[in-house]
């Protein structure tokens, strides 16, 4: 046994958590997806949002009874170690590993796309290796700083958001007045099919939600602060998008757009000039750098536990800083993976993360029913709408996302997924020994019964 530090420091209390998951979900998204929700669903971008919010919740109540339940960084990996089998939970963390190395790849690549477009003068690879080693400073030093960023840029997206906003009703109650709102919501054009289909599609801007889990060891009081945090952060992220997604389209009716990639900025451009569409634009890029920040930790913690477990390499992935107790290593290597998405497009990348954050939120649902189970066979009644209905619905919901991925994500999913469980047939020496797992002298949390 040594002496060196297996937990993390936890400090963070509800408000950072919660805004530690907007900003891995960078709120400022809805501008971005915004005309293709609004064209999907033939101008009802709203309504779709207000879907997806409510489809979102059901797996973010099971994420919340999950962590309450087992409060540990492990997320979905150690839900599912413990409440399925030891070899479900490596192929979980396995699915979401691929979902959680490639988020800060799209996220630095992104800025690096806008950052090029607002100022081409500074090459897009030189803006990618810039984010990139300013994001790995920040996690480097603790999440202590990354937390005061995040407040930092979230409060000035927040300020540009609202101002977008009331542009917006000033320009919609110019033109249509409130008639015009209504049809926000619902026009002769809509239809339950097209709502749908733009939901699955805004379902995405929701990723990063379950992020909070991977902070359980970092939080005071992890069992009541963390399910707290996921549930509002799904909230406020909700409202964030249905609110914002209202009044532009109450700006500009309908889902036709010139470019429906760029409608965000359009409709900037529409309601408040030129000028403030390129100030807007800047600052939602500061709040995508707090996004790169958020996202860049929760994959170094998601690593380390792997590691701590010693699935993943133990003397490389599942050590702390002695001083900084912040996983040096699997930071840097997360800036590592970044690095090649200069030679990526953008639906490249995109393309690798969908299918393990489905899979791993339909484990998540899974894993609260199993533990229903396992109360009943001890004598137990947890409720049946909370731990069988909700968690059913919510599985049924992600499994429906899951079917609406592209060929391609579902054949890079099924790619990885072999690549683990070959992984996991190594080092279990063909089934033979039990997968790698935490030692009871590192101090793993107990599970109770709730």
């Amino acid at each position: 046994m040594t002496d060196r530090p297996t937990r993390m420091r936890g400090d963070l209390g509800l408000l950072s958590i919660v805004l530690f998951g907007l900003a891995y979900m960078a709120p400022a998204v809805v501008t971005s997806t915004f005309g293709v929700i609004a064209a999907t669903s033939d101008g009802a971008a709203p309504t779709a949002y207000l879907v997806a919010t409510g489809a979102m919740l059901l797996t973010g109540l099971s994420y919340a009874r999950m962590a309450r339940i087992m409060p540990s960084s492990g997320s979905v990996y150690t839900y599912a170690r413990r409440m399925l089998d030891s070899r479900f939970g490596f192929l979980a963390g396995w699915a979401m590993l691929l979902d959680y190395l490639f988020l800060p790849m799209v996220a630095f690549l992104v800025q690096s796309i806008y950052l090029h477009a607002q100022y081409p003068s500074v090459p897009q690879w030189l803006w990618l290796v810039i984010n990139i080693a300013l994001a790995t400073a920040v996690n480097v030093i603790g999440l202590a700083v990354a937390d005061k960023v995040n407040k930092v840029l979230l409060i000035a997206v927040t300020g540009c958001l609202l101002v977008l906003a009331v542009l917006c009703v000033r320009h919609g109650l110019g033109h249509g007045g409130t008639a015009a709102a209504g049809e926000a919501l619902w026009n002769g054009a809509t239809g339950i099919s097209a709502v749908t289909a733009a939901a699955a599609v805004a379902a995405y801007a929701f990723l990063g939600f379950d992020a909070v889990s991977t902070l359980s060891e970092e939080a005071r009081d992890p069992r009541r602060t963390i399910p707290r945090g996921i549930v509002l952060t799904v909230l406020a992220g909700g409202v964030t998008f249905v609110a914002l997604s209202f009044v532009m389209q109450w700006a500009h009716p309908g889902g036709t757009f010139a470019d429906e990639s760029s409608a965000g900025y359009a409709v900037a451009t529409l309601v408040g000039g030129q000028d403030f569409a390129d100030v807007a634009n800047t600052i939602t890029m500061l709040g995508g750098f707090a996004s790169c920040v958020a996202i860049q930790a929760s994959t170094s913690r998601l690593m380390f536990v792997m590691g701590r477990d010693n699935v993943l390499p133990r003397p490389v992935f599942g050590r702390l800083h002695p001083k900084l107790l912040t996983p040096v290593a699997n930071v840097c290597i997360v800036a590592a993976v970044a690095l090649p998405a200069m030679n990526l497009t953008l639906a490249d990348a995109t393309s690798f993360i969908n299918f393990g954050a489905f899979l791993g939120f339909t484990l998540v649902n899974v894993c609260v029913i199993a533990h229903a189970v396992r109360q009943w066979r001890s004598g137990s009644r947890p409720a049946l709408l909370g731990f069988v209905i909700l968690p059913l619905a919510g599985a049924a919901v992600d499994v429906y996302l899951l079917t609406q991925l592209g060929s391609t994500a579902t054949k890079l999913g099924l790619g990885w997924l072999a690549l683990g469980l070959v992984y996991l047939t190594v080092i279990t020496k063909g089934f033979r020994r039990p997968t790698p797992e935490l030692r009871p002298d590192t101090h793993d949390p107990v599970m109770t019964s709730h």
